[in-house]
């Protein structure tokens, strides 16, 4: 199933906000990526009901194994993207602006290319 970019970056904000702090509420995101807290609850609420994420009684937003899934696979294209990037020699907070905007559009046999070729790469050295 396609998921929309959108869902993609709070699926990951989740994702990255959890790994950072271990605990994450609407307003966490809403300060991350810039929204009001009532475009978060919105989308939340979306994500909650296609089974992407649970809030517990005390706010508290958790990834399930659907959501988790999408999360690892958006958070590991952006650093890899990310980082064949800043070896390119772009700066890295270009790389990662960037990452973020290709990370939603490239296919998944693109990707694993770039994760070949790299790993190919990395064996030469």
């Amino acid at each position: 199933m396609k998921i929309q970019e959108s869902a993609e970056n709070y699926l990951e904000t989740i994702f990255m906000l959890k790994k950072d702090r271990g605990f994450v509420r609407s307003i966490d995101i809403a300060h991350e990526l810039g929204f009001s807290k009532a475009s978060v609850s919105v989308a939340m609420k979306s994500l909650r009901e296609a089974g992407y994420a649970v809030v517990d009684e005390d706010g508290g937003i958790s990834l399930t194994e659907k959501g988790l899934e999408v999360a690892n696979r958006m958070y590991e294209r952006h650093e890899v993207i990310a980082n064949v990037l800043i070896s390119l020699g772009v700066d890295s907070e270009i790389a990662y602006e960037d990452s973020c905007k290709i990370e939603h559009v490239i296919s998944d046999t693109t990707f694993e290319k770039i994760k070949e070729y790299i790993e190919k790469v990395s064996a030469k050295d």
